[in-house]
């Protein structure tokens, strides 16, 4: 089967590298997938899960926004912050979910509703992704 090659970088390391069969991005207007020879594009992504393909199995990973870039085979991804489901701490994801709920609860006007709102977001995306893990 054709591959190409997924490159998932943060800040920090290198999260993925390496050949695989499909991608399915969290962009910013919607999923969309990347398949070999795909024509190049630029994206930006949002909070999600990329779900990619290798030796047709799928593996998921969180992405926390960032961009993708496609082009000549291979598909770039620079993301905030990224990991796999087996590195996602179930009990911090649910004390962060916890801690920006009540943020948000308190509409308090010293209270960065926005920071408050994405913290929520990606909380709750790695607990989502945790339990595919367990499921």
């Amino acid at each position: 089967m054709a591959t190409f090659q997924l490159q998932v970088v943060t800040p920090d390391k290198t999260v993925v590298n390496e050949e695989v069969e499909t991608a399915i991005c969290p962009g910013l207007m919607g999923e969309f997938g990347v398949m070999p020879n795909h024509a190049p594009m630029i994206a930006a992504l949002k909070i999600g899960k990329l779900v990619y393909r290798i030796d047709g199995k799928d593996r998921i990973l969180f992405i926390s926004g960032g961009f993708v870039d496609i082009r000549k085979n291979k598909c770039a991804i620079l993301a905030e912050s990224a990991e796999t489901a087996e590195q996602i701490d179930q009990d911090r994801a649910e004390a962060a979910r916890k801690r920006a709920q009540e943020r948000l609860e308190k509409q308090n006007g010293d209270i960065d509703q926005a920071r408050a709102q994405i913290a929520l977001q990606k909380a709750m995306m790695r607990l989502h992704i945790a339990n595919l893990r367990v499921n």
